[in-house]
């Protein structure tokens, strides 16, 4: 709280929020305004709901303090940084960029706003350090909708994976010190996303669908096709990190692509498919990137750590209230979800610091008429 201490103008919304934190890390069945006001010895909600909607304070920059303060205790050359989105279930109309849409963390399309997020995972521990609303075009195109949400004139459309890039962007352009990118198929079938991140000489582990075309020396081919085609002794049984019963155990093959003349001296680009070993015709697909020396148990690591996130978003849930505010405001949805992260962060760090001096533990059908499929299959 010292850290972010002069991001408040004054000493009132500072106490809040400190108060605030403290509530989010209390083991209260649920952390609303009345519960956290209550916690604070506050008779009613309104300063809880002041300190969210009305008070003067930069969420942004307690965001850029939260970074710092996890490169300073969680940092590591080797981090991964990960982005995904997660669903917030409303009820109603009001709530800045609600509506029907699919959540993943419902499994189908409900109304609710979805936010997107950057995670940070090492060595050392994994917590949350960036994020951002979406903001669905017809939210945007609506200016009763936004001017009665207090959206910025600033914000305009923008799709998933351009929101990941700015959180990316902030990220490295700030020295939060990491060697690896992964996400799903939302971002990894988006070409400028993978494109922006070699111009950076940014590794990455994305994945990609069955029907991503994969450039090859004989012409571009499906990612399945690829799968097919790969030899038996291509495949390695290896784990892609500690599961909850025990090593994610899964079949690997890894192949090195051609270069397609974008100039990548000294990085490679790969394809990596994971198989089921109890449903062989189950694959999962990804476009890697990174210095050409990188081997396979390294591209393997970094495609199992992507499920860090959805650990983040569980703990964050569970534990700090990250999905249990009540506001509507654009900017009062930052300030909460920024003080909840700040929570989590805190959690993170004394975790590790418990844990110092312990080992580390890191997560460590082909047609008959198909193109020829020349690439480099690691054996």
């Amino acid at each position: 709280m010292a850290r972010i201490a002069g991001r408040f103008r004054r000493v009132e919304p500072r106490r809040r929020a400190r108060a605030y934190v403290l509530g989010l890390l209390s083991p209260l069945a649920g952390k609303n305004g009345w519960t956290l006001a209550e916690a604070a010895g506050e008779n009613t909600p309104d300063g809880m709901q002041r300190l969210l909607n009305t008070a003067v304070w930069d969420a942004d920059a307690v965001r850029d303090d939260l970074r710092d303060y996890v490169a300073e205790h969680l940092g590591d050359a080797d981090a991964i940084l990960i982005i995904d989105e997660t669903g917030f279930l409303k009820k109603g109309t009001k709530s800045a960029g609600v509506q029907r849409q699919y959540s993943g963390t419902a499994g189908r399309t409900e109304n609710c706003q979805l936010g997107v997020f950057l995670a940070y995972a090492s060595a050392q521990g994994r917590t949350l350090v960036d994020r951002e609303l979406y903001l669905p075009q017809g939210w945007c195109a609506d200016d009763a909708r936004r001017t009665e949400a207090a959206v910025p004139a600033k914000v305009r459309f923008a799709t998933k994976p351009a929101l990941g890039l700015q959180m990316l962007r902030r990220a490295l352009d700030a020295g939060l010190p990491a060697r690896w990118v992964t996400a799903d198929e939302a971002y990894g079938k988006d070409s400028k996303f993978r494109l922006w991140l070699q111009g950076r000489r940014m590794g990455y582990v994305l994945a990609v669908a069955c029907n991503q075309k994969i450039p090859t020396d004989g012409g571009s081919a499906r990612a399945d096709e690829l799968a097919a085609a790969a030899p038996a002794p291509a495949w390695k049984r290896r784990s892609c990190g500690e599961g909850a019963k025990g090593p994610r155990l899964f079949d690997w093959a890894v192949a090195t692509l051609p270069d397609t003349g974008t100039g990548d001296h000294g990085f490679t680009r790969w394809l990596l498919i994971r198989r089921s070993i109890t449903d062989p015709t189950e694959h999962a697909y990804y476009l890697c990137y990174g210095p050409a020396d990188t081997n396979d148990e390294e591209l393997i690591r970094v495609a199992g750590a992507r499920w860090a996130i959805e650990e983040c978003f569980q703990t964050a849930k569970g534990q700090v209230g990250l999905d249990d505010y009540q506001v509507r405001r654009y900017d009062a949805w930052y300030r909460h979800i920024t003080l909840a992260m700040c929570a989590h962060a805190f959690l993170a760090v004394t975790a590790a610091q418990a844990q110092k001096g312990a080992p580390p533990t890191g997560p460590g059908s082909s047609p008959s008429a198909s193109p020829r499929l020349d690439v480099s299959w690691h054996t």
